[in-house]
């Protein structure tokens, strides 16, 4: 059934019902104080994920689980993702659980190899480069339009399907209207911060919330495809820097040229990404704007 700590028993005997008897269990990640695991049935697989009762942060990261569930029911109820993606969730005795349905695909890094090198210049990569950006912008567009944004866009955080498709995960950090939030939102990944989040940070106290907005998940989205094609963060910076030290360089502003750094000519691509990236959030374009810039 796989290796290291198994699901938690409540969520299996709960997902029996959704997958058929667990013919294979994988551990899948197991730091930062939370555990993922695929749970395969006859009738299909689930992501698990749940809090490692014996990290530092266990109340916090059960508080996550809760967050992240609470934000699924809303956003389905809105119209933004599927009923079908949340498969279930609860507490167990080491905190809380949370079950989505598998999605079949390659994190965005793993899936841009071949176009980050020189061999991804061919006429068939452009389109199919071009679609997952256009699919990645459609699904931030709905959770704008209703009010959210996804606030944790990164490349872990989209996965490209073996036909093309864009596939958007995780919505724990997700900000939307009237929050009722168990966990202040500090920002996510450094290296896909936003500038105007990256000055909040750098200016709010550390227990203050601070609400992302459509047009910082734009920035990240820029971000994202701008390090997964060129293999180049957009801002450089020394990685023995702290958090903060970073931050303080995203909030400049400024970026790499993206023509200094790209594996190969594609200027409608890079025009949108720089878009994108411009420092002022009301000069980027919007999800809407970006579906048919692609």
């Amino acid at each position: 059934m796989g290796q290291g700590p198994p699901p938690p028993t409540e969520a299996v005997a709960l997902l029996t019902g959704h997958t058929g008897d667990p013919t294979a269990i994988q551990l899948l990640s197991d730091r930062r104080g939370s555990r993922v695991w695929k749970v395969q049935g006859p009738g299909g697989a689930v992501a698990v994920k749940a809090n490692n009762p014996a990290g530092d942060n266990a109340h916090e990261k059960a508080a996550e689980m809760a967050q992240e569930d609470d934000h699924l029911l809303r956003l389905t109820a809105a119209g933004v993702i599927s009923p079908d993606y949340r498969a279930g969730a609860g507490t167990w005795e080491g905190g809380r659980w949370l079950a989505v349905n598998w999605i079949d695909g390659a994190p965005l890094w793993r899936a841009l190899a071949l176009a980050r090198g020189p061999e991804g210049d061919r006429a068939a990569v452009r389109p199919w480069l071009a679609g997952i950006a256009r699919g990645w912008t459609q699904h931030l567009a709905r959770m704008h339009t209703a009010g959210w944004a996804h606030a944790d866009v990164q490349p872990t955080n989209t996965l490209v399907t073996n036909d093309g498709q864009a596939a958007v995960i995780d919505y724990a950090l997700a900000c939307g209207p009237g929050d009722r939030r168990r966990i202040p939102y500090r920002g996510a990944l450094t290296h896909t911060t936003a500038p105007e989040i990256a000055t909040a940070i750098l200016s709010a106290p550390a227990d203050t919330h601070i609400q992302a907005h459509p047009a910082a998940d734009i920035w990240s989205l820029g971000a994202s495809l701008f390090w997964c094609w060129t293999g180049h963060r957009p801002v450089s910076y020394d990685n023995d820097l702290d958090r903060l030290e970073k931050l303080a360089a995203i909030a400049k502003g400024t970026t790499t040229a993206l023509r200094d750094v790209r594996p190969w000519p594609f200027p409608a691509f890079e025009d949108t990404i720089t878009a994108c990236l411009a420092p002022d959030p009301a000069d980027r374009p919007t999800a809407k704007e970006l579906t048919t810039a692609w």
